[in-house]
């Protein structure tokens, strides 16, 4: 899930020169750096910043389990049961009066998303099992990815049930955008992004819109009537999941604050940057390529 794993040619973010790196390691592919203007990091503080960043990040993830292909292996196995979380059934129901606030935020969600400006030629992100796909599929032409195929077998199903369309596509939410496009939406993902590289995926974001295209995003707030009783805090945003047969899985879960989520829309080069929230559940955050 990690970008290293996705490396291919990429356009430098200081020059804009092309490069290949020469494997998904080489350090010019963490900081997305050519190799020229990595070498000139002790002359200019921008430089001198991603090479800090993909130094850390690198070594980081030798360190540590691999996270994000246990996500995956995680949504994989979970599709046929999401939409309980949506629904607040079995191990996700905590009573009718936490279960009412949700669907009434979560609602207060599907609202906000209804009324942003999106349309054109559309991109969702990690769009798992496709709860927000209908929405957006009918506002313009939908293309939704998840790096499971399985969520995506729900979310076409999903689509086919309310005479909607969409191109749907096993695709890592941080491979290199393959065109421009006029909107970007990710629901629940920015939440399994580490705090330290949520600024990359945000750029990332960023150079998947034309100039003023519109980027949207609802995630979680860390509210426990949110998730299944049974989860498990293990680490620094880590959680153990279980599954209704009884797997477990390590997942991260980066409970981003708003302050946090708003200034690095800026740093990433969005405009008319917006975040709220609906209350206890969910954060929702907005902005303008």
């Amino acid at each position: 899930m990690t970008p290293v794993q996705q490396a291919t040619t990429f356009t430098c973010l200081w020059c804009g020169a092309s490069h290949t790196p020469r494997t998904p390691d080489d350090l010019e592919a963490w900081a997305r750096l050519c190799p020229d203007c990595l070498g000139r990091a002790d002359e200019n503080e921008f430089l001198r910043f991603r090479l800090k960043r993909a130094l850390a990040a690198r070594a980081r993830a030798a360190a540590e389990p691999d996270l994000d292909a246990e996500l995956v292996r995680y949504y994989e196995a979970r599709a046929k049961e999401y939409d309980d979380w949506y629904l607040r059934r079995g191990r996700y129901a905590h009573g009718p009066v936490h279960d009412q606030a949700w669907a009434a935020e979560l609602d207060a969600a599907g609202r906000w998303l209804d009324e942003l400006p999106i349309a054109g030629d559309i991109v969702e992100l990690a769009a798992g099992t496709g709860w927000w796909s209908p929405l957006l599929a009918a506002k313009g032409t939908l293309s939704a990815y998840d790096a499971a195929g399985s969520t995506l077998d729900v979310a076409r199903d999903r689509l086919l049930a309310h005479g909607l369309r969409a191109h749907l596509h096993v695709r890592d939410a941080w491979a290199d955008p393959e065109r421009a496009v006029d909107a970007l939406f990710t629901g629940f993902w920015l939440s399994h992004v580490d705090r330290e590289r949520l600024g990359d995926f945000l750029e990332l974001a960023h150079r998947w819109l034309r100039p003023g295209g519109s980027f949207a995003a609802i995630d979680s707030m860390p509210d426990p009537q949110s998730g299944a009783p049974e989860t498990e805090t293990v680490g620094d945003d880590v959680q153990l999941r279980r599954l209704a047969d009884g797997r477990t899985f390590r997942v991260r879960k980066v409970f981003h604050a708003p302050g946090d989520l708003e200034e690095s829309l800026g740093r990433a080069g969005f405009s008319d940057v917006a975040v709220t929230t609906t209350g206890r559940f969910f954060v929702l955050l907005s902005g303008r390529a």
